[in-house]
């Protein structure tokens, strides 16, 4: 069974999972809460990085926007001036290749060992790195930790792992350094009234910003690219392989699309088999949409033959905070040439 269904489902089956659940979710939450523990008070050591870090994380697996935030960050570094480099996990193939069609000028490194890959970053002409998804990964030390969170998912039940998405639980954000409130598909005031709540608790700079679908561009045909309106009124089979698919297909009705939504879980690897499945539900009249993330990995799998597939990927607006999220970037930008100021 697909984790959100678990997560989200309301039916018998998925509600009886998370009750299976629970006690290894519990056991989870402990388990973080002594391992940071053990960071806090020295028992387990932390290692600086070879240039200064900013790490962007979250609290729950998948559909924060994270990976947007993330690249923001890299080419506000870039624009002014720094020479950042981003670090990945490598967990798949679809993030390391979003980020660098995202910023094709930014080296992106795939490393479970953040540290030495820092030290990879270095000598490939990094001044700084971008950490993506480290939060949890203590063992390196950073300058600026950035933790997203999504607005939709903050009234949610907050269950760990594996009963619910949870790493960790909000307490954790004191440890950060800004969090960044987003929103696909939820209004304004909304978003607003979430990131007063995560300051509430946080106590540290808040940021809140939309997260904005941009041009239709076709895959496999750089060049090629279309404007959002003509999906108004428009049938579209929206396909979403990543965290909280429903989020795209919202922002697709919101531009007026008829919306035929084909979810899979994140980081889902596509097949043949997929692919075929996806263009029998596909009518002829219908634009095939997806995300940049399902785009990279779709591209060689598209028949030349079929409708053309197209992507959008999604931009950071700033409706809030935007002094804070620029001293955090310049935190970062200062540590180059003083010593770092490690957390």
């Amino acid at each position: 069974m697909d984790p959100a269904a678990v997560w989200e489902g309301r039916g018998a089956l998925a509600r009886t999972a998370r009750t299976l659940l629970m006690p290894a979710g519990w056991l989870y939450c402990g388990g973080v809460a002594v391992r940071n523990a053990l960071f806090d008070i020295g028992a387990r050591a932390s290692h600086p990085t070879a240039v200064p870090a900013l790490s962007v994380g979250n609290l729950t697996v998948g559909g924060t926007g994270k990976t947007p935030v993330a690249a923001d960050i890299a080419r506000r570094l870039r624009d002014a001036g720094a020479h950042p480099g981003l670090i990945l996990r490598g967990y798949g193939d679809d993030e390391p290749a979003v980020h660098a069609l995202l910023n094709p000028d930014v080296p992106v490194l795939t490393s479970p060992d953040r540290v030495s890959a820092s030290e990879r970053a270095r000598h490939e002409g990094c001044d700084v790195v971008v950490l993506d998804d480290a939060f949890q990964h203590r063992r390196a030390q950073r300058v600026v930790d950035v933790v997203v969170v999504a607005a939709e998912q903050w009234d949610a039940p907050r269950r760990c792992l594996p009963a619910g998405p949870y790493r960790e639980l909000p307490s954790a954000l004191q440890r950060a350094t800004l969090v960044v409130v987003t929103r696909k598909s939820l209004d304004a005031a909304t978003a607003a009234d979430v990131a007063r709540a995560v300051a509430g608790i946080a106590s540290v700079p808040v940021a809140r910003v939309a997260l904005q679908l941009d041009a239709l561009h076709r895959v496999g045909a750089p060049g090629d690219v279309r404007a959002l309106d003509s999906l108004h009124g428009a049938p579209v089979i929206a396909v979403a392989g990543v965290g909280a698919p429903r989020r795209v297909g919202e922002q697709l009705e919101a531009l007026g699309a008829r919306v035929d939504l084909v979810s899979f879980p994140d980081h889902h690897r596509f097949t043949d088999d997929d692919v075929a499945a996806i263009l029998r539900r596909s009518p002829a009249s219908a634009s095939v949409v997806c995300t940049l993330k399902d785009a990279v990995k779709l591209e060689r799998l598209w028949p030349r033959a079929a409708p053309p597939l197209w992507y959008v990927s999604q931009r950071v607006a700033i409706e809030a905070g935007a002094p804070a999220y620029t001293a955090a970037i310049q935190r970062l930008l200062d540590a180059r040439s003083h010593d770092p100021i490690l957390r």
